[in-house]
C-alpha cells in the first residue's frame, strides 16, 4: 500500500511537471526534431500525456535543417508567455521531416503540407482537428506574439470539455 502511494505521487509529479514549460521534465518528444525518434511511439506517449493532463496535442513538423523552424523555436523560447501558454494548453509532439528521415509512414495519413514548420492540432485521442501553416503566424517577416496567442486561444479549449467528458465515459 505504501509503495502504491509513492508510485502514484511519482506519476503525478512527472505529469504535472511536464506541463510546466520551465521544467526540465518536458518530454524528449517535445524538445527537438530528432530523425532517430519513432513518431508512433512518441505519439502514443503524447496521447497518454494529453488524456492525463486534459490538453490537446500540437504536432509540430519540421527539422534541424529548417531555418524557419529554428527561428520559431527561438521565438517561443524567448517569449515566456507564449512558451508557457503553449505547454500549459498543449502536449507538443515534434516530428522530424528531413532527408535523413522523412517519417513518410507516420505522415501518410495527414493532410499534405506545403512548408515547414507546420502545426497539426489534434484531440486528446490523436485525431487531427486542424492544419496550420505557421507562415500565417508571421507579421512583417517575424513571428507575431499576437497571432501566436490568438492561435493558442482558439485551439486550447475549443470543444476540449466535450473531449474530456467523452474520454471519461469510454
Amino acid at each position: 500500500m505504501q509503495m502504491m502511494k509513492h508510485l502514484l505521487v511519482l506519476v503525478f509529479m512527472i505529469f504535472t511537471s511536464s506541463v510546466n514549460a520551465g521544467s526540465e521534465l518536458i518530454p524528449d518528444y517535445s524538445r527537438n526534431y530528432d530523425p532517430k525518434r519513432d513518431p508512433f511511439a512518441d505519439g502514443r506517449k503524447a496521447i497518454i500525456n494529453a488524456q492525463t493532463t486534459h490538453r490537446r496535442i500540437l504536432i509540430e513538423l519540421g527539422g534541424n535543417w529548417c531555418a524557419w523552424c529554428k527561428k520559431m523555436d527561438r521565438f517561443i523560447h524567448e517569449n515566456k508567455e507564449i512558451k508557457n501558454k503553449l505547454y500549459d494548453n498543449f502536449v507538443i509532439l515534434k516530428v522530424n521531416v528531413s532527408d535523413e528521415n522523412d517519417n513518410h509512414e507516420f505522415l501518410s495519413s495527414f493532410p499534405k503540407v506545403l512548408g515547414y514548420p507546420h502545426f497539426f492540432v489534434s484531440k486528446m485521442d490523436g485525431s487531427v482537428l486542424y492544419s496550420k501553416d505557421t507562415a500565417e503566424l508571421l507579421e512583417n517577416g517575424q513571428y507575431s506574439e499576437t497571432r501566436f496567442l490568438e492561435f493558442i486561444e482558439r485551439w486550447r479549449d475549443n470543444g476540449l470539455r466535450d473531449e474530456v467528458m467523452k474520454a471519461k465515459t469510454n
